[in-house]
């Protein structure tokens, strides 16, 4: 570990390191190693722990199971708990806990002022990711696979340790790990790739885990380069508006070569959401397709906004900017942050829009046309009011867990076009809460078990069923 670390300058004397630790055996491997180089080094360590609470009484014992090892190494420990819902598809959960736990360690490393903050990825790691972005389908991005040193504070001091290595160093320091029982469930694509697809590739090349990693170092150089040429072509003919918007010279954008401009499109999509948005090729390949194709006043819904084009540009409108539709039946309307507690005018309606957290002390009121209430801990923030766009899917209560399509949904009211696009959706990153003065989704009605409430209320309701 020590020669991966000073190879890649992942940390120096003296530094604090925030250390992720589950309780498996690669972050117990990673907290007893670093351990044994703080006082040689004059390292500050804190650890931290993240708690989802959806193995039960495992992962109480697990976070309980960290608690005394950190203890017995008077080590430091953060316990960060979740609410994840269950109910996601076991790869949305897992990308949902994934950002909830990154957002975390960057929270408390600024809490705590530490430098970097260590995991416990190994060799292994990398291999399953590779190929786990193979069978995507993946460009050179995805094949770079895990980096050691990330966005300057983010380290992998074990990048290069494998993980039988782990387990024998574990065996011989007499060092207790915990098992995570979730890894050894086929329902996760990465654990059949784990179990199903490495065994087999070790027993064909048995050198193939070392050919993964340095494939994943080759392509890390060579997508960095790609990277960037994008970014010095691209930062000379974008053109940056307010708001986050941006326009390219269309016969620029085509004269460039076909990866220059997917990587191009991509990054300043991400840029001007600021989001690490994975954006699919099939999105940047229609978006270049409007820009080679499209007449003038075209428009592409994506994620966060629209691109447009005129006769001479491409250009793309977040939606937190009014912009001025092609289409005269679609007024302009923004997209709102709503926080909690707190009201909002809503344009296309004229509806004063407010919500309230509560403690829930008896069971709530049926929901009401200008008035719902739903469970605070299973939807997160921020809450987002916005128009609805094509694809917008819910579960309107009254379906029996039935979704249906917004747009499908204003069908069967009979409402007009003109009018669907005034009515106002409250969105949570977990999806639509409610369909203002409609319906609202049944997946975050308050339960028995249900302690916090979050009250929306409309106010001064204009639009009704089926008239403008």
């Amino acid at each position: 570990m020590v020669r991966t670390v000073r190879t890649n300058h992942l940390f120096h004397q003296g530094q604090h390191l925030l250390v992720a630790v589950s309780g498996g055996p690669d972050s117990m491997a990673l907290l007893s190693l670093l351990d044994c180089l703080r006082s040689n080094w004059s390292l500050t360590l804190t650890a931290v722990h993240c708690n989802y609470g959806l193995r039960g009484s495992e992962s109480e014992d697990d976070q309980e199971f960290v608690r005394a090892r950190c203890t017995e190494r008077n080590i430091p420990l953060h316990v960060q708990r979740f609410h994840v819902l269950d109910r996601r598809k076991p790869s949305s959960l897992q990308a949902v806990a994934r950002d909830l736990r990154y957002q975390a360690f960057a929270e408390i490393a600024e809490q705590c002022g530490a430098n970097r903050i260590a995991l416990g990825h190994t060799a292994d790691d990398q291999v399953e990711t590779i190929l786990l972005w193979l069978l995507r389908g993946t460009g050179l991005t995805g094949l770079s696979g895990i980096p050691p040193f990330r966005d300057n504070i983010i380290i992998r001091p074990l990048y290069e340790t494998g993980r039988q290595e782990i387990l024998t160093y574990l065996q011989d320091a007499g060092l207790l790990f915990r098992e995570d029982s979730s890894n050894a469930k086929p329902l996760y694509l990465r654990n059949r790739i784990r179990h199903e697809l490495v065994p087999i590739l070790n027993r064909l090349a048995p050198a193939s885990r070392g050919a993964f990693c340095r494939l994943a170092d080759i392509c890390r150089e060579d997508d960095r380069y790609v990277e960037h040429q994008a970014a010095t072509l691209f930062s000379s003919a974008v053109k940056w508006e307010p708001g986050g918007g941006w326009a390219i010279d269309r016969g620029l954008l085509l004269d460039v070569p076909r990866a220059l401009q997917r990587r191009g499109i991509r990054n300043l999509l991400r840029k001007s959401l600021n989001q690490p948005y994975t954006f699919g090729l099939r999105t940047i390949d229609r978006v270049i397709g409007i820009a080679a194709k499209g007449k003038s006043g075209s428009r592409l819904d994506v994620i966060g906004g629209h691109v447009m084009v005129n006769d001479r540009q491409l250009r793309f409108v977040p939606h937190s900017e009014r912009i001025m539709s092609y289409d005269l039946q679609q007024p302009a309307i923004l997209e709102h942050r709503m926080t909690v507690p707190g009201t909002l005018m809503w344009p296309g309606t004229g509806q004063r829009l407010h919500v309230q957290l509560e403690a829930c002390r008896q069971a709530p009121a049926p929901p009401e046309r200008n008035q719902i209430v739903v469970d605070a801990d299973r939807v997160s923030q921020p809450l987002i009011v916005r128009r609805w766009s094509p694809g917008d899917r819910f579960q309107p209560c009254g379906m029996h867990g039935h979704s249906k399509k917004v747009q499908d949904f204003f069908t069967d009211l009979k409402i007009p076009r003109t009018v669907r696009s005034r009515i106002p959706l409250i969105v949570a990153p977990e999806g639509i809460v409610w369909v203002v003065g409609y319906r609202q989704d049944q997946r975050w009605l308050p339960t028995a078990q249900t302690e916090r409430c979050l009250v929306f209320t409309a106010e001064d309701l204009s639009l009704k069923e089926g008239t403008e």
